[in-house]
C-alpha cells in the first residue's frame, strides 16, 4: 500500500460496546465501585505486609508485588474509561494511547510472572520445606523480583514500540475501551508479519509458558498433600490450593479467549476484558492474603490501632 493513503494518527477514538447500552449508568457506576474495591483492597495488603513483621516472608513480598501490579492493571484503564463516559469525549491521543499499552502490557505480563513465582514458592514450601529458606532467601527474592521487573518492562516496551510504528489508513475507531495491541492491529494497514511474530513470542514465554509452569508445580504440591496423614491438613490444604488454581484458570481463561477471539466478536472480548482486568486483581487479594490467618489477625491488629 503507498505512503500517501496511510493517515497522519494524533488520536484515536474508542468505541466501547457499553457506551450506548440502556445500561451504561449502571454499568460504569460498578465498574467505578469495583476500581475502588481494588485499590482499597490491594492497598490495605500492601500496608499490612509493610508494617507486619510477621508478614516479611517471600510469599508476601510476592503477594505485595501482585497487589502493586493489581493496582496498576486497574488505575490504567478504569480511570480514562470513566473519564470519556462523563465527559462525552471518546477520543485519546496518539501519545496518551501507547503510555495506556506500555503499562497495560507491563501489568498483564508481570501478572502472569507473579502467578508462576507464587506457584513455585507454594511448590518450594510444601515439596521442599526444609531448603524453602536457603533457595527464597531475602537476597534471592529481591534479585528474582527485580529480573522480572526488567524483564516485564523491556517486553512492555518492545510491543509498545513496534505497535506506535503501525500506520492507519481509513479508520482510527478502536472497538475496544482501553488501547489495546489487538484492537490497534484490526485497524492497521502496514505490514504485519513482524508484528504477529513478537505477539506469539509474547504469548508464549508471558502466557503458556507461566500457565504450564504453574500447573505443573500445582500437580506437585497436590501429589505430596496426598501424602499427608491429617485429614484435617489435608482438606486445608487443598482448599488453599484449590483456590489458586482457580484464580489461575480464570485469568488465563479469559486471556486466552480474548486472544484467541475473532475480531468481529467485539462485545465478548471486550466483556472477557473487563473480567480479567477489574475482576481478577479484586479477587486475587481475596484469594490470595484475605483468606490468610496470618494477614486476618494483622488486619484486625491493625484496625484496633486505628
Amino acid at each position: 500500500m503507498n505512503n500517501e493513503n496511510w493517515t497522519s494518527t494524533k488520536e484515536f477514538y474508542m468505541l466501547p460496546f457499553f457506551f450506548k447500552s440502556n445500561f451504561s449508568s449502571l454499568f460504569h457506576f460498578l465498574l467505578f465501585y469495583l476500581f475502588l474495591c481494588v485499590v482499597f483492597i490491594n492497598t490495605v495488603i500492601i500496608i499490612l505486609i509493610y508494617i507486619s513483621n510477621h508478614l516479611h516472608t517471600p510469599m508476601y513480598f510476592f503477594l505485595c508485588n501482585l497487589s502493586i501490579v493489581d493496582i496498576c492493571y486497574t488505575t490504567v484503564i478504569v480511570p480514562n474509561l470513566l473519564f470519556m463516559y462523563l465527559s462525552g469525549n471518546n477520543t485519546i491521543s496518539f501519545c496518551k494511547c501507547f503510555i495506556q499499552m506500555y503499562f497495560y502490557l507491563l501489568a498483564g505480563g508481570m501478572e502472569g510472572i507473579l502467578i508462576l513465582v507464587m506457584a513455585f514458592d507454594r511448590c518450594v514450601a510444601i515439596c521442599n520445606p526444609l531448603h524453602y529458606h536457603s533457595i527464597l532467601s531475602k537476597k534471592n527474592c529481591f534479585l528474582l523480583m527485580t529480573a522480572c521487573w526488567i524483564v516485564g518492562g523491556y517486553n512492555s516496551f518492545l510491543m509498545t514500540f513496534e505497535a506506535s510504528k503501525l500506520h492507519f489508513c481509513n479508520s482510527t475507531a478502536i472497538h475496544q475501551f482501553f488501547c489495546d495491541i489487538k484492537a490497534l492491529i484490526n485497524i492497521a494497514c502496514s505490514n504485519l508479519q513482524h508484528v504477529y511474530n513478537i505477539i506469539y513470542i509474547e504469548l508464549l514465554v508471558f502466557g503458556f509458558f507461566p500457565f504450564i509452569c504453574s500447573l505443573v508445580s500445582y500437580i506437585k504440591i497436590i501429589k505430596v498433600i496426598l501424602k499427608i496423614n491429617s485429614t484435617e491438613g489435608r482438606q486445608k490444604a487443598f482448599s488453599t490450593c484449590s483456590s489458586h488454581l482457580t484464580v489461575i484458570l480464570m485469568y488465563y481463561i479469559c486471556v486466552s479467549s480474548t486472544n484467541m477471539m475473532p475480531t468481529y466478536l467485539n462485545v465478548p472480548e471486550q466483556i472477557c476484558s473487563v473480567i480479567y482486568t477489574v475482576v481478577t486483581p479484586m479477587i486475587n487479594p481475596l484469594i490470595y492474603s484475605l483468606r490468610n490467618n496470618d494477614v486476618k489477625k494483622a488486619l484486625k491488629k491493625l484496625f484496633d490501632v486505628i
